[in-house]
């Protein structure tokens, strides 16, 4: 059948059909913006439970996360608008912007534009707790952070301020004409904004070379600086570092080409980190560090290293507290030692921590430490073959010197000491066999009044982890009671199998 236009009748059934998904469609439609008024609603909820906080809650809020972020979630209410002119601890990063190394100049801009606004209108009768900026080094970009924080200095109260600098190129990719043109262009930072620099407590650089009284000017101009980090800086290669600070606490030195650090006269100075460096003689020489308490060591070991002697490095230090040495899952690049030569400088050690010890050496060698370290209370070793940061190429491995794997020998120079003091061992990376239950009972037949042992799997890397050999770490109650009652301890220790 036709209708009156001459095209076929829709059949009922069709007709049917049609009708039904029309109904659907404003079925959905509906469905669609009773959803939509939902969300406002909810937003406007949400919106109205955050504006009704007092703003003392909210400060705190927004203090807890990145300004930038904290000035996106102000936007949400106009009585939120003002807050952060209230803030009083700043985070200002170019990791808070989407990164993009073709829009750096850009990004790097768009924080030293944020950085002069929010210092340039904030309530200055608000006390600046902390205030830190990450950037890239940059002329314009550095000179507009250095300047607004200079006349915040000069004009608010900044309790800290600390500058993260980074550099266009990654270390991997400066070549020695890039590192010498970073430092002098953070030179020239420094001598156009010396006022920001001399009220900085924290600086962290990077990628840069310097001339042999750089880095001494820099220290006399930050003259309140707490904590300085170099990481890839030097003074060329075998250069010499001499530090001298009246404020400085901590000091972190990393990867850099010194042959020598020397730590003149630092009053203040409380902790030093000297990773992987580059000396065939002691890394570090100590002066006048009466309040020394925590150090850090970190090598790959190779052959020709020399062999660090503590009573030798430590000889003007005897407040040490806190000893950490990371060996790289290579070479033991530290010798144990008569306990009458090492007592004088370990006599206040309390805390120690080994990391990285290879797989398959004997630990009995970590002993020398307890025996020359009465007021010790706390052992934590990491044993590891960290397959991310071995060298596992034969042929690389003879060419640049790294050593097979050699047991370090130790005897006790008084094979029945006890210590008293030694309360708890920690192992990271224990397995059920002899070497570990061996070193287990040597610590518990010394340390007699030893109460707590943990002990744990191998740490897994999130790169490597795959290639990993099978773990016989005990995980069943079973497996966990066979293995303590095999290591046949008749100390009252508690051992703690922990996941």
């Amino acid at each position: 059948m036709r209708n009156k236009s001459g095209r076929p009748r829709k059949s009922a059934l069709h007709e049917a059909d049609a009708g039904n998904k029309n109904g659907r469609r404003r079925r959905n439609l509906n469905a669609m913006q009773k959803a939509t008024r939902n969300e406002a609603a909810a937003s406007n909820a949400s919106e109205d439970r955050l504006s009704k906080l007092p703003n003392d809650l909210l400060l705190n809020i927004l203090e807890r996360v990145d300004t930038l972020d904290a000035i996106r979630t102000s936007v949400l209410s106009k009585r939120m608008l003002k807050l952060p002119t209230m803030l009083s601890q700043f985070f200002l990063s170019i990791s808070s912007i989407k990164y993009d190394h073709d829009k750096m100049p850009q990004i790097n801009r768009a924080v030293a534009h944020v950085t002069d606004s929010i210092l340039g209108t904030r309530n200055p009768e608000i006390t600046i707790r902390n205030l830190k900026i990450r950037f890239i080094l940059m002329d314009r970009d550095s000179l507009t952070i250095g300047r607004s924080v200079a006349h915040a200095m000069s004009t608010q109260k900044v309790e800290a301020a600390e500058f993260e600098i980074i550099t266009e190129k990654a270390y991997r990719n400066c070549t020695p004409a890039d590192l010498r043109q970073n430092a002098k262009l953070f030179n020239n930072f420094v001598g156009a904004c010396p006022d920001a620099f001399a009220g900085l407590r924290r600086l962290w650089l990077r990628n840069m070379r310097f001339g042999e009284q750089d880095i001494p000017n820099i220290l006399s101009t930050c003259k309140l600086l707490e904590s300085l980090r170099l990481i890839h800086c030097d003074s060329g290669i075998h250069s010499v570092l001499q530090v001298e600070h009246a404020q400085l606490i901590e000091l972190e030195v990393d990867l850099g080409k010194f042959e020598r650090v020397e730590l003149i006269c630092l009053p203040k100075l409380q902790r030093v980190s000297y990773n992987n460096w580059c000396s065939s003689e002691h890394p570090v020489y100590f002066g006048l560090v009466p309040q020394l308490s925590r150090l850090s060591l970190t090598k790959v070991g190779v052959s020709s290293d020399k062999i660090l002697e503590l009573s030798q490095l430590l000889a003007n230090v005897h407040s040490i507290s806190d000893l950490h040495m990371d060996f790289q899952s290579e070479k033991i690049w530290v010798v144990p030692e008569c306990p009458k030569m090492l007592k004088p400088v370990l006599s206040k050690l309390q805390h120690v921590n080994l990391d990285n010890l290879p797989e398959g050496c004997d630990l009995a060698w970590t002993m020398f430490i307890i025996e020359a370290a009465p007021s010790l209370k706390e052992l934590c070793i990491t044993v590891w073959d960290h397959w991310c940061i071995m060298m596992t190429n034969k042929e690389f491995r003879k060419k640049y010197g790294y050593c097979e794997k050699a047991d370090v020998k130790w005897k006790p120079y008084a094979p029945d000491f006890k210590h008293k003091n030694l309360a708890k061992l920690t192992i990271y990376g224990f397995q059920p066999n002899d070497n570990f239950k061996r070193y287990i009972r040597c610590v518990v037949e010394h340390a007699v009044n030893i109460t707590e042992i943990s002990l744990y799997d191998r740490k897994l890397c999130g790169r490597c982890g795959d290639k990993v050999y099978q773990s016989r770490y005990p995980r069943t109650a079973e497996e966990r009671k066979r293995t303590a009652e095999g290591l046949g301890l008749t100390s009252p220790a508690v051992i703690h199998f922990r996941s």
